[in-house]
Formats: structure tokens, sequence, C-alpha cells
């Protein structure tokens, strides 16, 4: 199975769709130059130069595909030392291990299956198909496999293509499911991805991806998952679209809340196979929320510049009034909202992240902000808290409070909200 040329993202300017090479694309939002959002820089890095690259929010009228416009290299982005792990956050663990349940449970997977998962970090969701008795792989071409080996989830530390599904099917055998989490829509080599699932599926097996949802971010105003990692945001049409052109059925999709807002598609290996009725409804519903219209994004582009008018209003009067006001958690997407938003350490002085979190001691990329053990908020008791995870916020807050905090939370987005601690 050859895939078409296009499905090579090259590196660099993008002219044409990623997925299905129309020409038609519409500015949305430019967000400017930006450092990529999981390169943090150590001490020393703050006295050298920084590379940054454009980072605009482009629409496909064809397809309705969300993507920027700039593709930096996959080496550059996922290098050795990517500090991302799914395992640290406990809300994440649990949620991957429902997958791995609703998965066993829907394809009746048993001790012969074998589950491959491909950008698999430290091997969190494959440990719940361990658990349950089912073979197992990942794939992690960052250093994060490691920690994955040593737990005793079997992982390949590489990145995925066609010549290692080949030696992948020759030492394992084929897999029943593969699965993509957070992962799908950052591959710059969509073409070489599709065909080795392909070549590594049993006849009836199922690829299952789960990725941000184009519906709930433009409903959201959720422009910080906009980063370079993030080379596309799929409607479903547009997932249908890019499987049409391979020998796979996009034959089930499911909505849920991780990101703020994701969804999960089931793809079937081969072509007419039946597709549940979940797909029509979503379909109904994409342009019933006009996914189709440019006058769609126009409104959301609006309504993030209105939000970062907010915030900015919202930090400097804090500062002014003499209250203090500090950062918690540097997720990928806080990179965007405080480099768009142009907020520094003098603003809010330092992100505060969990002790156990890769990123301690580092700095943001673009703001350099610090990034330090979260055990700080507790002994400075600071007026306010942003909350950078905030679709994460009602959990976030609740272990805080339980744990001592009498500051008041600041939710960003999707419009900018202060919750008091005595709310929560």
């Amino acid at each position: 199975m050859k895939y078409p040329p296009h499905h090579f993202v090259k590196t660099g300017h993008i002219s044409r769709c990623q997925i299905c090479n129309s020409p038609k694309l519409h500015l949305i939002l430019d967000l400017g130059h930006q450092p990529l959002c999981d390169t943090l820089l150590t001490k020393d890095m703050l006295n050298e130069p920084e590379k940054t690259y454009p980072l605009r929010m482009m629409w496909c009228e064809e397809c309705t595909c969300v993507q920027i416009d700039y593709c930096v290299d996959g080496k550059e982005v996922y290098h050795l030392d990517y500090p991302y792990r799914s395992g640290i956050s406990k809300p994440l663990a649990d949620y991957q291990k429902d997958i791995c349940l609703s998965l066993i449970k829907k394809y009746n997977l048993n001790s012969e299956d074998l589950a491959i998962d491909i950008g698999s970090n430290d091997g969190t969701l494959l440990g719940g198909f361990k658990r349950e008795g089912i073979r197992i792989l990942g794939v992690e071409p960052t250093n994060i496999a490691k920690y994955a080996n040593a737990e005793g989830i079997e992982t390949v530390q590489s990145f995925f293509d066609i010549k290692l599904s080949d030696e992948i099917k020759a030492k394992y055998g084929k897999a029943t499911v593969i699965t993509t989490t957070n992962v799908f829509a950052h591959m710059q080599t969509i073409g070489e991805v599709i065909t080795g699932i392909y070549n590594l599926l049993k006849d009836d097996g199922v690829f299952i991806s789960e990725t941000h949802y184009l519906l709930d971010v433009i409903q959201g105003g959720q422009f910080d998952t906009i980063y370079h990692e993030h080379l596309r945001t799929y409607s479903l049409r547009s997932l249908i679209k890019l499987f049409d052109q391979y020998d796979f059925t996009v034959t089930d999709v499911e909505r849920g809340s991780r990101y703020g807002g994701n969804i999960r598609v089931h793809i079937t290996k081969g072509k007419g196979r039946p597709v549940s009725p979940n797909v029509l409804n979503l379909l109904k519903l994409e342009e019933e929320a006009g996914l189709d219209k440019l006058e769609t994004y126009m409104q959301f582009a609006q309504r993030v510049q209105k939000a970062r008018l907010e915030f900015m209003n919202f930090l400097i009067d804090t500062k002014e009034s003499g209250k203090s006001i500090v950062g918690k958690s540097c997720p990928g997407r806080a990179s965007t909202l405080l480099n768009y938003y142009g907020v520094d350490k003098e603003l809010i002085p330092y992100l505060a992240e969990l002790s156990t979190s890769l990123k301690l001691g580092m700095y943001l990329p673009g703001k350099h902000i610090p990034i330090v053990n979260e055990q700080i908020i507790f002994k400075e008791q600071p007026d306010f808290i942003v909350l950078m995870a905030w679709h994460y916020a009602e959990v976030i807050m609740e272990r805080l409070k339980a744990q001592g905090l009498k500051s008041d939370f600041v939710i960003p987005l999707p419009d900018l909200r202060v919750v008091k601690n005595s709310q929560v």
C-alpha cells in the first residue's frame, strides 16, 4: 500500500492541507514566532540565543482540518530528553487504565492478542493491558522509554515507520489493536505511520487514535492546544477524509473530556466495514456547529483576542494592587498561552510543578519563567494561583485546598474566571 506524497509533511512552511492537499487554507490566528513548548531551558541555556518558529493556526475549507503551517523536524521536537511523563499525573493514569478496560471489553481481547501503543511514553497505558493479561509492546522515540522498560513494559525506543513495523511483525506477530493517545496529531510522517499500522494489524484489527478534538477546541476557545507538536487538530470529517485515502474504515467514534475535550476514533483495517451510528451522529453535530464555515473560526479568533486582553488586565491590576500571583503547572499549552499573551516572570514569578516532575529546575521556553517544586505555594500562600492545566482545574483545586492551600484560583480559559478558595 503506497501513501500519497503529501502525507510526508516536509519540514518548513506548509502551503497545502496536510490531510487532503487542498490549497484552500485560511489563517485563523497568528500566535507569533514561538519556541518549542517542550524544549525547556536549563540555567546555562538562558545565556544562549533561542530558536523560535512561526506558529499560525490555519483551517482547510475542504476537509475542515485545523493545522499549523510550519513543521519543525520531528527529531528536534521529540528530542531524547523530552520531559513529558504520563504516569506522574494520577487523573491521566486512571484515565488510561479506563481506556484499556473499555477496549478489552469492546474487542473481546484475551492473552492471545497483542496490543501495541505508538508513542507509548512511560508505558502507563500499556500497563493497563498487561494487568489484564494482554500481550503488549510499546514504541517510544525518547529516553522516557527507559522508565517503561524498567517497569517491565517492553518498549522499543524508536520512531515508528514501515521498516520498524516489519521488524515488529517478524518478532511479535500481528496486533489486534494498535493505539495512539495524544500522538497521531503530532506526526510528520502520517503516511509512513498509517502504512506501518496497516502492515502490523490483523485483517480485522483496529487502530484507535485519541487526540484533541476540533469541536471542543473551537467551542472552548482553546487556542493553547496549538503548538508545534500539534501539527493538526482533527475534526471527525477530516479523519474520515484521511483514512478514505487508505484501505481503512472509520467504524466508531467516542468523545471524552481529556485535554479539555478529545475524540477517540476506531479505524478498522479494510474498506466497507460496518459503521456505528455514532459516526453519522457526530458528523451531523460538526455541521450544526459550523465546523465547515469560516465565520465559526473568525468568531473563535475574536474570543481568543478578548481573553488575552482580560487576562493581561487582570494580571496588571493584581500587581498594581500589591497582591501576589503565581502559576501552577507547566503543560505544553502553558508555553503557547504565556508566550502569546506576553507574560514573563515579572508578572508570574514562577510555575509550580509536582515534586515528581522532570521539569523542575528548568525554565519556560520563550519567557524564561522558572519551574519550581509546588511545595513553595504552601509556604508562600500567594493571593492568586493561575491554573495553566486549566482543563484539570477541579481536580487540582480540590487537591491543593485539601493539602492546606488558602489561595484563590484563576482559570484562564475558555473565559477568564476567578474561583474563591471558599467555593472549592
